[in-house]
């Protein structure tokens, strides 16, 4: 079976009345709130809506996510994907490749096993000024692309019906 070629970026997106999760981290308070304009409003492009959970930093990322979607699973109000935001910047020691590794491990894993539409805007870079060009909508809009990503991961499941 053939699949329609189209992305999250086409004219043809739009999931209105969906709602997504975005869990964000605001440890870096002002990337957090850029990351979180970019998805917004790509969400807002394509017909959806959003919840959005903070949480203080990139590890807990995860867990609030998988708290949230059962929540929302056994209150019989579903989300039709969900978003990671947060930012985690090189320092002096181990403590880097542990938060980025590990959290984008269960973020993964989550979206494997749930068969999640999730988009990761978990940035992962050595400098605030990287952290702070990735998150600009005007420069890398990764917090849009994360978003984008969910969308297209959602929109994949209606053409093949995995959410009939």
């Amino acid at each position: 079976m053939a699949l329609p070629r189209r992305s999250a970026d086409s004219s043809e997106t739009n999931v209105h009345g969906a709602k997504f999760l975005i869990v964000e981290a605001r440890f870096y308070d002002v990337i957090g709130a850029m990351l979180l304009e970019g998805a917004a409003a790509a969400l807002a492009n394509a017909g959806a809506s959003h919840h959005l959970v903070s949480v203080p930093g990139a590890l807990e990322i995860p867990i609030a996510m998988e708290i949230a979607l059962d929540h929302a699973q056994k209150a019989g109000e579903p989300y039709a994907g969900a978003i990671a935001l947060g930012c985690v910047i090189r320092g002096e020691t181990y403590h880097f490749e542990i938060v980025s590794g590990e959290s984008a491990r269960a973020l993964m894993q989550l979206g494997v096993t749930r068969r999640l539409a999730l988009g990761n805007g978990v940035l992962t870079v050595d400098t605030e000024a990287q952290a702070l060009a990735r998150a600009d909508r005007n420069k890398g809009d990764k917090g849009g692309d994360a978003a984008r990503a969910a969308l297209a991961l959602h929109m994949l499941k209606q053409d093949i019906g995995a959410l009939r």
